[in-house]
Order: C-alpha cells, then structure tokens, then sequence
C-alpha cells in the first residue's frame, strides 16, 4: 500500500509539470520534436517509458539539456531585431533556458521517481535520483549565479556611463546656466531698480494724493449734502402739494355746499314768491267779486 500511495503521489506531481513541459516543448520544437517524443506507461499518465539509469543520471540530464539547446539552435526560430536590439547578451534567452533545464530536472526527477517503486532497491533508487537531482540543480544555480552576476554587472555599467553622460552633459552645459544665471541675477537687479523708483515715486506723490483724496472727500460730501437737500426738498414739496390738493377739496366741498345752499334759497324763494303770487290772485279775485256783489245791490 505504501508504493501505491508514493507512485500516486508522484503522478499527481508529475501531471502539472509534464504539462507545462508539453506546451514548452510545442511551443519551442515544433511538430517535428512533438513526433519524436516518447510514448506513455498508460493512458492516465504522461511519464515515459523511459527510465533513468541509476549511474548516469547527471550525465542524461546534462544530455537532455544539450539536446534541448541543439534543437533550439537547429529548428527554433531566431530571436527577432527589435528583441535582439532589446537584449545584446541574451540574458532573456539564457534565463529562459535555465528555467527550462530546471523544470527538466524535476521532470526527470519525477519520472524516476515514480520507476523507483517498480525497482526492488526502492530506496537505493530514490536516493541516487535525489543525488541526480541536486547535482543538476548545484550547476544550474552555479549557471543562475552567474547569469545574475553578469546581469548586475552590466546594469552597473550601464549606470556608471549614464552617469558620466550626464555630468559630462552637465559640464556641457556649465557656460550656458552661468550665462542664464547672469542674466537671471541682471534681471532681478534691474526689476529690484524699479520697485525702488516705483517706490520713490510713490512717495513723492504722497502729497499730492492726499490732497486729491481729500478733494474727492470733500465733493463727495458736497454731493452727500445736496442730496439729502434734494430729498428733504421732494419730501416737503410732496407735502405742500398734498396740502394743497387737501386744500383744494375743502374748497370744493365747500363751493358745492354753498351752491346747494344757493339752490335751496332760490327753491324757496321762487315758492314764496309764487305763494304770494297765488295770494295776490285770490285776494284780486275775491275783491272783484265783492265790488260786483256790491254793484248787484245798488238800486237802478
């Protein structure tokens, strides 16, 4: 029961790394190298037929990893200008290969690994992997030192002589800022004479500003005044005016009373008058008719 659960876990391992291996491989060999690949134990896992040799397990790996770069170099198409123009020394392409030698490794690791069960030296076998292993993974950290060493190192370079560029640019540059800086401190003198003049005649005009300042103030009273004059004018006006419209009313009032009254005389007049008319009449008449009744008695 325990090989069975190593040889299990050892597949659940080497599934995603024989992946990742299989898509490298496509995607760096072509369909030739795809072809050439060798065939499965079963078809529930991607471990090879082929197993390691317990003696020459470095030397296979190394092996495999000439193979890898051989066919890089036979078959892989070249680097493009505008990458090889990005990346002089191929750091990107040696770091890309010592990734894939890594996972090489644990590849082969892992396939030995899980052969190792079916060996009757199962921990012999495992250890001589593990050995095989760590050998190939010295000499690709030794390579990854290396590569990151000379990587520094350039980028060092690179610092220092952009740096001597721009100090010799600066140095370049030195008569240029002096004159900038000359005619900067010149303009600055030259503004600085004219906040003084400005200065200066500020404050001999200081009198004559005061004195038109206090002529504005004074018109400006004046102004004040005559329109306050001017207000207290319309108001008193508004007044009389109202007085005498008042005024004008009583009158009126007063005009149509005494013309009502007028009226009322007259009616009144006229009526004793046409009363005594009436009288006059009556009287007349009954004069008449007594000197007739008085004719009527005289004998003939």
């Amino acid at each position: 029961m325990r090989p069975a659960r190593a040889s299990l876990h050892v597949l659940q391992v080497a599934r995603p790394v024989a992946a990742v291996l299989f898509a490298l491989a496509c995607a760096s060999f072509g369909p030739a190298a795809i072809a050439q690949m060798p065939k499965s134990i079963d078809p529930g896992t991607l471990v090879t037929q082929t197993p390691l040799d317990e003696t020459g397990a470095q030397g296979g790996s190394a092996g495999a990893a000439s193979d890898v770069r051989a066919s890089q170099a036979a078959g892989a198409p070249e680097a493009s200008a505008p990458d090889a123009a990005a990346d002089p020394n191929g750091f990107s392409a040696r770091q890309k290969a010592l990734d894939v030698r890594s996972e090489e490794n644990n590849y082969r690791y892992a396939v030995k690994q899980h052969d190792c069960y079916s060996d009757f030296f199962v921990n012999h076998c495992l250890g001589v992997a593990r050995e095989a292993r760590r050998e190939v993974s010295q000499q690709i950290r030794k390579e990854q030192l290396a590569l990151d060493d000379e990587q520094r190192q350039l980028h060092a370079q690179q610092r220092d002589q952009q740096t001597a560029i721009k100090r010799a640019q600066y140095a370049s540059e030195a008569p240029q800022r002096a004159a900038s800086e000359k005619a900067s401190a010149e303009s600055f003198a030259e503004k600085q004479r004219q906040n003084e003049l400005s200065a200066a005649q500020r404050n001999a005009e200081a009198p004559q500003r005061a004195q038109n300042q206090a002529t504005f103030d004074r018109k400006q009273a004046d102004y004040q005044k005559k329109l306050a004059d001017a207000a207290a004018r319309g108001v008193q006006d508004a007044k009389e005016r109202e007085d005498k419209a008042e005024r004008f009313a009583a009158k009126q009032r007063d005009a149509a009373e005494h013309q009502a009254e007028v009226q009322s005389r007259q009616k009144e007049a006229a009526a004793k008058q046409a009363q005594r008319a009436q009288q006059d009449a009556a009287d007349r008449a009954h004069q008449e008719q007594l000197k007739q009744q008085q004719q009527q008695q005289q004998p003939k």
